[in-house]
């Protein structure tokens, strides 16, 4: 079951979108009675949960809360909380529609919550063929990968520059005080 909720004003076809795309993208990974939220939300509400889970006071494009530890275990696999304002500019400035940008930000996002990682460099070509496979295309892991081997572009903001904005949806029961230290850990957001 995929949940998501709108908190941005421009938001309802991308969380229609993403609810669609959520769905095959699990289906794909043969996860089809996984459970998930998503959360399309602003620049400013990202920031606020990147600065309280990640201590950057920054926006950024993509968040995942998994919920479990290890990541990917059991049917519940945590939250996607997506910036539609970061979409949208990143899509304007490298030239891809809104709808593929927020594709790559689902995939992203998913595969964290499935326990996938891209601190080190066979993780993250293991993450990166994972995020082609679902979206047939490159993914944001690989795209890093280039533009970490390229010449910073003056036009666009280096992402440490972008911005955020609403907490994740939690399901009743889920979340709260009184949680275990794995559950704290597997409540840690990945980016």
């Amino acid at each position: 079951m995929v949940r998501v909720r709108n908190d941005h004003r421009r938001g309802d076809a991308a969380a229609r979108r993403l609810a669609r795309k959520a769905r095959r993208f699990l289906g794909a990974l043969g996860r089809d009675g996984a459970e998930l939220s998503i959360l399309v939300c602003s620049d400013a509400a990202i920031r606020r949960l990147n600065r309280e889970w990640r201590g950057k006071d920054r926006p950024t494009d993509v968040l995942s809360f998994p919920l479990t530890e290890p990541a990917g275990a059991g049917p519940w696999l945590g939250d996607v909380v997506v910036s539609l304002d970061t979409a949208e500019r990143r899509a304007a400035q490298d030239g891809r529609p809104l709808g593929a940008e927020l594709d790559r930000y689902l995939a992203h996002g998913i595969l964290h919550l499935l326990g996938h990682d891209h601190e080190r460099p066979r993780d993250a070509a293991r993450m990166a063929e994972a995020e082609e496979a679902l979206l047939r295309g490159e993914g944001m892991v690989a795209a890093a990968g280039a533009a970490s081997r390229q010449p910073a572009r003056s036009a666009a903001p280096p992402s440490s520059q972008r911005s955020p904005a609403a907490p994740p949806p939690r399901p009743a029961g889920r979340a709260g005080e009184g949680r275990s230290a794995a559950s704290r850990r597997a409540r840690s957001p990945r980016r």
